[in-house]
């Protein structure tokens, strides 16, 4: 009979690298690695060979960059999506396309099992599991941190460390850093560890070599940077008047966002499974693309269609951060947000200084500003007739006015 086959999501580390041993003794499997190349750059370095000399039988590394630019972070940024008021969900819509390429190889490889190293503390274990029961419900999720037999294997790094020794596992076994890294084309997101504490202080000098995506917004250029955003129906085209990818434009977003110490965020958010996390992230790219989106939609959404968009917007973004992505309800936002967008088409002027985008302007063919109506001046549209706005106001007192006679009669 034919042996069993397990697509594992791979990064190389410590974790997996044990685990794609494990899982092929422990299940008599065959392993297949995947990893998803979605912007780590350096991180990939290797994982092949590795991979192979541990016990895979086969290795995907697929490029989903342009993929995850186009299909995942330009419809998230489309609806303004913000977690708890600061995080750009970078980690959080990364996953929903991993799940998705993992079950393409589960389907074409005739595998019957998905693994993934996400522990059973975080959030990560829900986002890849949600999207492969929306994908493929038949396709059972082996995960061995929620495993007693892989836990009590496994107590410590030290246990992992051994079992890598003793089955030839190339892993370096050096001191663990003081924190965890998730990096991707969005963001570089840093946990665990010296960060568990709230107090510790991540933007103080002598933690500068944590950064990866971007100067400390004091060291950035004293000179601040202009640049001009094209959208189309809220996706963003161009960059100074050149026509861009989407890949090319996150690319460029975030050289241009690092240089200029932009997008550091430090906070205590609510994880899904119930506790509170302390995260530190860089999204230098995102948090230009975020600021410019709003200033775009400012010139060309109709009032009652942005009140529409964003009383659904902690809703949207709370699906996002828990993994929701596939789920009907995202879906039928998607598209409200989708017709939303249909105007949002312009260009952005933005001044780049410091750890701040700053707003330099903005303009659109199809403007629903009029400076003839908005004028404190003489209309010469006659759009305006200042004396309705008594009847307007009188309308609007009413319910105040009934409301404060009863107070007082009682």
């Amino acid at each position: 009979m034919a042996k069993e086959k397990i697509v594992l999501a791979y990064s190389g580390g410590l974790d997996t690298s044990i685990i794609l041993k494990w899982l092929k003794e422990t299940y008599d499997a065959e392993i297949i690695a995947f990893t998803a190349d979605i912007g780590q750059k350096e991180e990939l370095d290797g994982l092949e060979e590795k991979a192979l000399a541990t016990g895979a039988s086969k290795v995907y590394i697929d490029d989903l960059q342009a993929e995850f630019a186009a299909d995942f972070i330009y419809p998230m940024f489309q609806s303004g999506a913000l977690y708890e008021g600061q995080y750009l969900l970078g980690t959080s819509i990364a996953r929903p396309l991993i799940a998705k390429r993992m079950v393409e190889i589960a389907r074409a490889e005739g595998a019957t099992m998905i693994a993934h190293g996400a522990t059973g503390k975080g959030n990560d274990q829900v986002r890849f599991e949600l999207g492969v029961a929306a994908l493929a419900p038949d396709i059972k999720v082996v995960a061995p941190w929620r495993l007693d037999t892989f836990r009590d294997t496994f107590p410590g790094r030290a246990e992992m460390i051994a079992y890598a020794e003793k089955h030839g596992i190339p892993v370096t076994a050096s001191a663990a850093k003081p924190y965890s890294t998730d990096r991707n084309l969005l963001h570089i997101s840093y946990e665990s560890g010296v960060l568990e504490d709230p107090w510790f202080d991540a933007s103080a000098p002598e933690n500068k070599e944590m950064f990866l995506l971007s100067v400390d917004p004091e060291d950035a250029p004293n000179e601040p940077e202009m640049l001009e955003i094209q959208f189309e129906k809220g996706n963003v085209v161009a960059l100074n008047g050149e026509k861009l990818s989407p890949l090319q434009v996150m690319d460029k977003l975030n050289e241009l966002g690092g240089k200029h110490g932009i997008g550091r965020v430090d906070m205590v958010e609510n994880r899904f499974v119930g506790m509170k996390s302390r995260g530190v992230y860089e999204t230098p790219g995102g948090t230009i693309l975020f600021t410019a989106h709003r200033k775009m939609e400012s010139l060309t959404m109709d009032r009652e269609v942005m009140n529409l968009r964003d009383s659904l917007l902690t809703r949207y973004s709370t699906l996002v951060y828990n993994g929701f992505w596939f789920a009907p309800e995202r879906l039928a936002l998607q598209a409200l947000v989708t017709e939303s967008q249909k105007n949002v088409s312009g260009t952005v002027r933005v001044k780049l200084y410091k750890g701040n985008v700053i707003g330099a302007g903005v303009k659109s063919p199809v403007s629903l500003y009029n400076p003839d109506i908005a004028t404190m001046e003489a209309d010469p549209s006659q759009a305006y007739d200042q004396n309705d706005a008594t009847g307007f106001i009188s309308l609007n007192a009413l319910r105040l006015k009934v409301g404060k006679g009863v107070e007082q009669s009682k």
